[in-house]
């Protein structure tokens, strides 16, 4: 195998074929996310009528993620993330299938959903954490850099975001529900083939993970013989996590953001949809406009990112991000204002990721990876299951604007007062580190 300058894997189609097959199983299953998004809550809503219960079933798919995904870094990190993901895929398609053919034989009864959704949401969690820890792999092995590798893997999620809540919001509009869910299934398949024919078995890790001139951290743990335990594996990604206070910092940020996220766009934006009259059709419309804003943003941040100042713009995208969706939908704005709206918090929303994943790149060995990335997802994720059950019972109490402004109030302040801590400079401490190093060589 041919290397390059700097110790790289030559430029074949072998070394550009791991990132583009991760990247497109990426894609079509994020697609099929974003389509379940909008069907599921939706199809909850108009059969029972409840707020309550939507937000139950929003509950019920995200807290099985947010847990099976923190207790499968080991499991990935041993077994390998194409195994999972594929094996994770196949699972979520078979399980989103059932929900229209059980409703079809008049068998699907409200706790057999939450049970059918409980089941997606576990296979999604190791599942999405396999395809993030073979983009790093998949790019080291192709020679690219991990900001640039962290920024296409950002736009790969926008473009779902934009394709996704189109698809979604059209098929549900014109189809119904069900029928959505069935093309949720298929994209999951869909992804399950691409990874096995793009990404042969062994794929990205036939290469090194680290050169020789870069070489990789002490891990904890290592360096006896015998194969450490599964809890011991768990542990060790616990304590390196807990010893990097920039990450630490970094979840609790973003856990509270998601939190607001999923409320707004698990409940608060369906019931402003149905107040409004303008049904699910105008949800996929600010979905698809905030995703293709924030594809822009995440090429941007692909293509630049590295020259700029990574604390001052993460912060400045948080700004644009947030309060600006709840406010719009507050102020009962025309419904041509809102895609507007959601579009320049899409773009600010397109450097966040970029930024959070070539921080995580940068700090976390790679062994360690599945772990300490599963374990801070979910954690930043925490609070997602709870989102639509808390916003379903407020906006039962005290009505729609007043929880709008209330969220945009706590997103404004969330990322204001948080940015105060000294950690975040570190973000950028971190990257002048690393360019010494490299001008070193």
């Amino acid at each position: 195998m041919k290397t390059g300058p700097r110790g790289e894997h030559g430029s074949g189609g072998r070394t550009v074929r791991p990132l583009c097959g991760v990247l497109a199983a990426m894609a079509v299953a994020l697609t099929g996310t974003r389509i379940s998004a909008i069907a599921l809550p939706w199809f909850a809503l108009v059969t029972t009528g409840s707020l309550t219960r939507t937000g139950l079933v929003t509950l019920c798919e995200m807290a099985p993620y947010v847990v099976v995904k923190a207790l499968t870094g080991p499991l990935v990190d041993r077994a390998g993330p194409r195994s999972v993901s594929w094996t994770a895929d196949v699972v979520s398609a078979a399980t989103a299938c059932a929900v229209p053919l059980l409703h079809a034989l008049e068998l699907l009864s409200f706790p057999l959903l939450l049970v059918l959704v409980a089941v997606i949401g576990a296979a999604r969690g190791p599942g999405d954490l396999s395809k993030e820890v073979l983009v790093p792999e998949a790019a080291e092995y192709g020679g690219l850099p991990l900001e640039r590798a962290a920024g296409l893997a950002g736009v790969t999620e926008r473009l779902a975001t934009t394709v996704g809540p189109a698809i979604g919001g059209s098929v549900v509009a014109l189809l119904g529900p069900l029928t959505a869910l069935a093309a949720n299934a298929a994209c999951f398949a869909l992804g399950a083939v691409i990874l096995a024919v793009a990404l042969p078995r062994g794929g990205a890790r036939r290469c090194p993970l680290r050169t020789a001139a870069r070489p990789e951290p002490p891990v904890p743990g290592a360096g006896g013989d015998a194969e450490p335990g599964y809890w011991r594996r768990f542990g060790d990604g616990f304590r390196f996590l807990r010893g990097e206070r920039l990450l630490v910092t970094i979840i609790v940020l973003v856990g509270v953001t998601n939190l607001l996220d999923a409320a707004l766009n698990t409940l608060l934006l369906p019931a402003w949809a149905r107040e409004s009259g303008n049904g699910p059709a105008v949800i996929g419309l600010t979905g698809s406009a905030l995703g293709i804003a924030a594809v822009g943003g995440s090429l941007l941040a692909a293509a630049v990112a590295h020259r700029l100042p990574r604390r001052t713009v993460f912060f400045a995208g948080f700004l644009l991000a947030g309060a600006p969706r709840f406010l719009v939908l507050a102020a009962g704005a025309p419904t041509w204002v809102v895609p507007a709206v959601f579009a320049v918090s899409g773009f600010g929303l397109g450097f966040l990721n970029p930024i959070m994943g070539a921080v995580m790149y940068e700090v976390v060995p790679r062994p360690l990876l599945g772990r300490v990335k599963a374990l801070s997802t979910s954690l930043a994720w925490a609070g997602i299951p709870l989102g639509g059950l808390i916003a379903g019972a407020a906006v039962a109490s005290f009505g729609l604007t007043p929880v709008l402004l209330a969220g945009a109030a706590a997103y404004f302040l969330a990322t204001n007062l948080g940015g105060l801590r000294p950690e975040w400079r570190q973000m950028d401490r971190r990257r002048r580190l690393e360019r010494l190093t490299s001008a070193t060589r």
